[in-house]
């Protein structure tokens, strides 16, 4: 496809760590912002963009929940996945001393993943923005230097920011999942190892959740990932979002699934995609 042709959607603004990943998933594309997680799903469940881009698991923090409910509740299923090294820093109008900072503006898991940074200040006010870009650019727009954000630098050029601090985060290496999301599930078979996601919940009896999981360990099937998410409209109920290595196609994972079907009250497959392995070598992960 043409740039003309392919439409990217990204929550936030240009600068968000999402961007980046759409430069990763999709370099020839053209980028839309969206003003929010949901926007980005329902810009590509309606067609008005080819693929939407949206964090799903950080390597500190773990899954985030927001992107896995709306997948639980849209027609859309993970086509790619892409991951990217995250380094915070801490941007602001001008330099200022730390004990200055009055408020901490950021998404909610890059707070997450500065809780030493938070907590040598606790006199400021840490408040949740919609993206990491998104906090960048109120921070610009509010003008106040006592009014900081964490972000990445790319951001902070961007809004032309003065990086206050950099590595802001717990740990020296962090990571991001992102992914591709699309109208359809991939059933093409290509080059390197696959992921196949799904979402299932069990019966409410005793170990429900073993006899689910069972025909994967049977036939030596790795789980990359199970997430326990809450069923809104049945409280106290759960569904279990999961991700396996290998390809709904191949025969031993076609068979757990199957097998998988009779022991749940509901399984769906939302997500068949290439791994994204650093030895992969693809100029593109969305390949």
């Amino acid at each position: 496809m043409t740039s003309n042709e392919l439409t990217v959607a990204y929550p936030g603004r240009e600068g968000a760590h999402s961007a980046a990943a759409c430069d990763r998933l999709f370099p020839a594309a053209r980028l839309v912002a969206a003003a929010s997680f949901s926007e980005v799903v329902a810009a590509v469940a309606e067609g008005r963009c080819t693929y939407g881009v949206l964090p799903i698991e950080s390597s500190l923090a773990g899954p985030v929940n927001e992107t896995h409910d709306l997948l639980f509740d849209s027609p859309l299923s993970i086509v790619a996945e892409a991951i990217l090294a995250i380094n915070h820093c801490l941007v602001g109008t001008r330099e200022i001393p730390l004990e200055q900072v009055r408020e901490i503006h950021s998404h909610p898991v890059a707070l997450d993943q500065c809780r030493s940074l938070l907590a040598s200040l606790p006199w400021a006010t840490a408040i949740s923005s919609a993206t990491t870009g998104d906090a960048a650019a109120a921070v610009a727009e509010l003008g106040d230097p006592a009014v900081v954000a964490i972000a990445s630098a790319r951001a902070a050029r961007m809004h032309r920011l003065v990086v206050l601090a950099e590595d802001v985060g717990d740990h020296p290496e962090a990571f991001t999942r992102f992914a591709a999301l699309a109208p359809y599930t991939r059933l093409d078979r290509r080059h390197g190892a696959w992921r196949t996601a799904f979402s299932f919940v069990t019966d409410h009896r005793p170990a429900a959740l073993h006899r689910a999981i069972e025909p994967l360990a049977r036939r030596g099937i790795d789980m990359v990932q199970l997430v326990s998410r809450p069923i809104p409209r049945t409280p106290w109920r759960y569904r279990f979002d999961a991700v396996l290595g290998g390809h709904p196609l191949d025969e031993q994972v076609r068979d757990a699934l199957r097998d998988m079907r009779e022991q749940t009250a509901y399984l769906r497959v939302f997500g068949s995609y290439r791994a994204d392995l650093e030895d992969e070598g693809a100029t593109t992960v969305a390949a």
